[in-house]
């Protein structure tokens, strides 16, 4: 279905228009996934009515409720598709992640409303289930089973196409209903053909255990759509594969300080620190760093930017200082690594300035850090003082 109606309503299938066919996309699976979820409320509630099913007629409310999931994904789309303005120069793309985010509460709201309701039949007892209506009640949730099993594909496929967390939470969000649905098939069966205790209620125990695997799936998509909120890390492998294309560039010897800020898909930016010769020329340099820059942003659909640090490398006394640093700082902790490495004369001596990485994982704090580099400094080259620039990293 939802290939059908993208060839009758889609028109941009250009590659010089991605974004536009990413929301256009968007926007069909939030109308499709509103007109399917109202559908399946509107029978499952009347028969659930019918059969004084009370499990059917929370499962029709949890649809009504995914209806509402949709047109929220609907609006993140449209949003997020909004060019840059004035009070927003990076775009609007996190909307989608507040959209995914909003899903994903719902996810969660719809589980612990399921819980209750399954304690509360259980402690309390209800009206005799399916006693009329079970044939069409079953049908009804026979085909429910294979619309949201549909419905979670679709999503999930696009989300994949689009590395899209709205439609991921979508998709899950689907995969949580089939499976809350098939509880209910399930103990529908269950209370019709078998003669159990009063104090045996299937549908009520079977949905103890949906309700706390939705509230798994819900407590997931939030962690999911967060974080991108919040600034994550960057992929490990996107920021070596950027390294990797920028080190590709003759004229590069070293990259460091890989940023990523994530603005939501199609709004990323990438800056880093390229060394260069410090005696090349600079209208070479500037060709050599705008040709890369060019090269990462068309790859990596991002906008790059990139600064050369200059480096001296046939020195014979730069590099002698440049190894006691160094040794220093492979002394005091062996997984502290050095960029930016420079030598300034004065009048009191040479003063050493460079930059210290540091991995997260390290509990030591940057200044004790610090401290401990510029004492073994001062040690091994009493003529020297030290400047040291601290920044955490992954590496």
């Amino acid at each position: 279905m939802i290939r059908l109606l993208a060839k009758l309503f889609i028109r941009e299938r250009d590659a010089d228009a991605p974004e536009r066919i990413r929301s256009a996309y968007g926007v069909l699976s939030g109308c499709a996934g509103i007109f399917l979820n109202l559908v399946l409320f509107s029978v499952k509630f009347v028969f659930g009515l019918f059969a004084h099913a009370v499990s059917l007629q929370a499962d029709a409310f949890n649809n009504l409720g995914d209806a509402g999931s949709s047109v929220i994904s609907l609006f993140g789309f449209r949003l997020a598709s909004k060019k840059p303005d004035r009070d927003h120069p990076y775009g609007h793309g996190r909307f989608e992640y507040i959209a995914g985010l909003f899903v994903s509460i719902a996810i969660v709201l719809m589980g612990w409303s399921l819980l209750k309701n399954s304690v509360t039949i259980i402690i309390h007892g209800g009206e005799p289930a399916y006693t009329t209506y079970f044939v069409p009640s079953v049908i009804v949730t026979g085909a429910s089973i294979l619309v949201k099993i549909y419905m979670f594909l679709y999503n999930r496929a696009l989300a994949k196409r689009f590395s899209s967390p709205a439609l991921r939470a979508v998709a899950f969000d689907s995969l949580s209903d089939t499976i809350a649905t098939a509880a209910v098939l399930v103990s529908a069966l269950v209370t019709r053909f078998f003669t159990l205790p009063d104090w045996v209620r299937p549908d009520a125990w079977c949905g103890v255990l949906v309700s706390l695997f939705i509230l798994y799936t819900g407590v997931k998509t939030i962690k999911e759509t967060v974080e991108p909120l919040l600034g994550k890390r960057p992929d490990p492998a996107f920021v070596s594969a950027i390294e990797e294309a920028a080190l590709s560039f003759e004229g590069i010897g070293g990259v460091h300080d890989v940023i990523v800020h994530d603005y939501g898909p199609g709004r990323v930016f990438v800056s880093l620190h390229a060394e260069v010769m410090a005696d090349a020329n600079l209208r070479d340099v500037h060709e050599i760093i705008d040709s890369a820059e060019k090269y990462l942003s068309d790859r990596f659909n991002c906008s790059a930017t990139i600064h050369a640090d200059p480096i001296i490398t046939d020195d014979p006394e730069t590099a002698r200082l440049r190894a006691i640093v160094l040794e220093a700082i492979h002394t005091v902790d062996a997984r502290l690594s050095m960029h930016d490495f420079r030598v300034v004369l004065s009048p009191s001596g040479k003063t050493l300035l460079f930059d210290v990485a540091i991995p997260f994982s390290d509990p030591s704090s940057d200044s004790v850090l610090v401290e401990r580099i510029e004492s073994e400094i001062v040690r091994m080259a009493p003529e020297c003082r030290a400047v040291v620039t601290t920044d955490r990293t992954d590496n």
